[in-house]
């Protein structure tokens, strides 16, 4: 494994434009957590099925703006970033974790609009048919499938990679296939992928996260879905960077549902050995999980909800 080392950033700023939960009356932030006061009814953040975070790092005179995920809809991306005021044409780069429509769904027309070559970073079976096979109630649904040549034509430049990589200057790592070493964090069973015309378990090893160092913290973690497993995905991006002190870990932990519940225990007890200052639990946490991080983590816990933009270094004002 290829070990990377990430160059610090002075500041990041972590924006939440898509998420499952929206609370207009959420107002009170920190110096860390700054929710959008400057949003009045009835025009308010709407809320999906979805995951997507606009990423800023800035490093000296640098500044870079990277977009991780675009949620189920372009309706919900761009409705929310024009009621938070946020401008996208300064995105010159996307990180895909992972290829579910909910990470995906608005990412052509986000490209369409922008109209100019846009890196995307990608693992390339990100582009594998899916779907859902529901055994115990016998239900099979397929999944919506990234076009790889559609992207093309909207504007994509492709990055495809197994391994992680890096970009904005080596300011941002994306962790690439995510080792899977812990015993309880076993990938999602009712998951299929069509690979040489053949259903089979998926086991989404096109699931990465996305990693920043920021100065005299330690590691910000953002998991689109943790399909391989939030601790896993910690313990991967602490393997690759070589760095241990995790700041901060946040995104999608995929502990919602009847095959997810029972393992909620073990991963917040293994991330209280790790020990981040904060955990950002969002979209596919589920409403008991993040309960649960609330009660058995309280100091470290932050309750997200669209339009709120985590501030993590020096301030640069």
């Amino acid at each position: 494994m290829k070990e990377f080392k990430l160059t610090e950033v002075d500041k990041l700023e972590v924006t939440v434009l898509i998420d499952n939960y929206t609370d207009a009356l959420l107002l009170l932030g920190t110096e860390v957590v700054k929710r959008p006061l400057q949003i009045r009814p009835p025009k308010l953040p709407l809320a999906e099925h979805g995951f997507s975070c606009l990423i800023k790092v800035y490093s000296g005179s640098e500044k870079h703006v990277v977009l991780m995920d675009t949620g189920v809809s372009a309706t919900c991306l761009f409705y929310n970033s024009d009621v938070l005021g946020i401008d996208l044409s300064e995105v010159t780069s996307i990180i895909l974790s992972h290829g579910d429509f909910d990470h995906f769904g608005g990412l052509k027309e986000f490209l369409m609009r922008a109209g100019k070559k846009i890196d995307l970073t990608l693992h390339p079976d990100a582009f594998l048919q899916r779907r859902l096979n529901i055994a115990p109630i016998g239900l099979v649904v397929d999944m919506p499938q990234l076009d790889e040549e559609e992207l093309r034509l909207a504007g994509a430049v492709m990055h495809k990679n197994k391994e992680a990589s890096v970009l904005a200057s080596g300011l941002i790592l994306a962790s690439g296939e995510v080792s899977r070493v812990t015993d309880f964090e076993k990938g999602f069973p009712w998951a299929e992928a069509k690979n040489d015309d053949k259903w089979v378990a998926n086991l989404y090893f096109d699931d990465q996260g996305v990693a920043v160092n920021v100065k005299d913290k330690g590691l910000v973690i953002i998991g689109g879905c943790s399909h391989a497993g939030i601790i896993n995905t910690i313990k991967h991006i602490q393997k690759v960077t070589a760095i241990n002190k995790i700041h901060a870990v946040m995104g999608g932990f995929h502990l919602t549902g009847p095959v997810y519940e029972p393992i909620i225990g073990a991963t917040i007890e293994e991330m209280k050995r790790i020990g981040p200052d904060f955990v950002v639990p969002m979209h596919c946490t589920g409403w008991k999980a993040v309960n649960q991080f609330a009660d058995q983590m309280p100091q470290q816990f932050l309750l997200n909800t669209v339009g709120t933009t985590y501030v993590f270094g020096l301030s640069l004002t």
